[in-house]
């Protein structure tokens, strides 16, 4: 990944989990994070900018004080989410404007101030959201996640198609279940928080749950150059959970 070293990268929700696992990445191939979240990620990750990317000033003073620091931004990861665990009939009106207003509006707040400052830049730059296999097979009793998710990955499309002659590359990455604290919460909401984690496990041919490196280092690999000619694409990363039929053998 040399072609990240001394990169300017902006990474939201890097607090905890999948984000996190991304900035700690980037630093460790040498590049410049600045990383936006509602609370401080742990130290040694580079600048923090408090930032609810549901707002759309603070998704464009986050990009802006990228650019005052590093002069220009080369890579945006778009990681911060919310879920709300409730059937359509469950949930509230509230529950909606929650999930789609980080999901959804979040993520178009980071890209339309990404995609802003890439197309005046001589260099472009690369674009990574982070989607979810709930874009494509729906989680039971998550029905708006599972629709911002699928939001997410058709936002990626757009970008690319659009931007594409701005030398603006776009992917999403579609975890599956990944070792996360939004999992455990998950987990612990189950009668049997271990049998239930179990259960998973067993779901997955790779014999295991994801983890945030799992995915920060594909996120990694389609920032740099070697992913030169992506664009447009979302990655499935789920320990082929999904690539099996739901017919036990």
């Amino acid at each position: 990944m040399d072609s990240l070293g001394g990169a300017a990268v902006v990474v939201t929700g890097a607090s905890s989990g999948i984000g996190l696992a991304v900035a700690e990445r980037f630093v460790a191939v040498g590049a410049r994070v600045m990383t936006g979240s509602r609370s401080q990620p742990p130290g040694g990750l580079g600048s923090w900018v408090r930032t609810d990317v549901a707002d759309p000033a603070q998704a464009d003073a986050l990009l802006a004080a990228a650019v005052d620091a590093f002069g220009r931004v080369d890579v945006v990861v778009n990681n911060a989410g919310v879920s709300v665990e409730k059937t359509v009939a469950d949930t509230t009106d509230d529950d909606f404007e929650h999930v789609m207003g980080v999901n959804v509006r979040g993520v178009f707040n980071v890209c339309r101030a990404a995609v802003r400052q890439m197309t005046a830049q001589p260099e472009g730059g690369a674009i990574i959201n982070v989607g979810s296999i709930s874009g494509h097979v729906s989680d039971h009793a998550m029905a708006v996640y599972n629709a911002s998710k699928a939001a997410v990955h058709a936002l990626t499309r757009s970008i690319a198609i659009d931007h594409g002659a701005d030398g603006i590359r776009c992917n999403a990455v579609a975890p599956g279940w990944i070792a996360t604290p939004m999992a455990d919460t998950t987990f612990e909401q189950a009668a049997d928080p271990k049998a239930a984690r179990d259960a998973a496990v067993q779901r997955h041919p790779v014999g295991r749950l994801g983890r945030p490196e799992d995915v920060a280092g594909l996120v990694l690999w389609l920032a740099s150059d070697e992913a030169a000619f992506v664009s447009g694409s979302v990655f499935t990363i789920d320990g082929a959970l999904t690539a099996q039929t739901p017919i036990a053998p």
